[in-house]
């Protein structure tokens, strides 16, 4: 598990308000649109401290990612104790979106900028903590299909990858609306709802 950027001693005050407003920054303006003098602004400190903490500014946009998934993986395992596969993934499910619920920057940030090619390069940026979300769902995925729980012939990678991309794009169609309100809107129970009669499908 990657260690939490607010757990670090010593360095908690200056890091703690870069990491607050870059994702308030990041969210509002886009990471592009965001200058390191313009956060080091908003957290009362210096650019140098930015680098000191984070190198630069898209290592912190991947320390804000990475203290996000922190802070999901410590409630994730608590799923560990749930026998039943389909019950944990959508547990798994519901923790996402009522932690979503409660921190819209860090949602916004996940959904529109974490899969974002920068202008520095052609890489999409997967964070430590984002990866490691993945293997916990593909570790779920593949004990069901061992148990049969899964329909013969389906790869369980490849059922991750329905069903994450499912997720992430009923998430951004949900802020999409909220945005503009140019589409249906769609409420977290609409999205389990949907989710879990799609999961379905996979299920023998």
């Amino acid at each position: 598990m990657p260690e939490s950027p607010s757990s670090r001693t010593g360095e908690h005050s200056s890091q703690e308000r870069l990491l607050a407003a870059a994702k308030r920054l990041f969210s509002s303006r886009g990471y592009e649109n965001t200058s390191t003098a313009m956060i080091a602004r908003e957290a009362l400190t210096s650019e140098s401290q930015l680098v000191k903490h984070f190198g630069g500014k898209e290592g912190l946009l991947e320390a804000v990612f990475d203290d996000g998934w922190y802070r999901l993986a410590e409630q994730f395992a608590a799923l560990d104790a749930i026998p039943n596969n389909r019950q944990k993934l959508t547990s798994m499910l519901d923790l996402f979106l009522r932690a979503f619920e409660a921190d819209p920057l860090l949602k916004e940030l996940m959904l529109f900028e974490s899969r974002r090619m920068r202008k520095s390069g052609s890489d999409v940026m997967l964070t430590r903590g984002y990866q490691s979300f993945l293997v916990r769902i593909d570790s779920i995925l593949q004990d069901m299909a061992k148990r049969g729980e899964l329909k013969p012939g389906l790869s369980p990678v490849a059922v991750r990858a329905a069903l994450v991309g499912m997720m992430e794009g009923m998430l951004r169609e949900q802020l999409l609306y909220q945005r503009h309100q140019s589409a249906e809107a769609l409420d977290s129970e609409v999205i389990r709802k949907v989710f879990r009669q799609v999961f379905q499908v996979f299920l023998t």
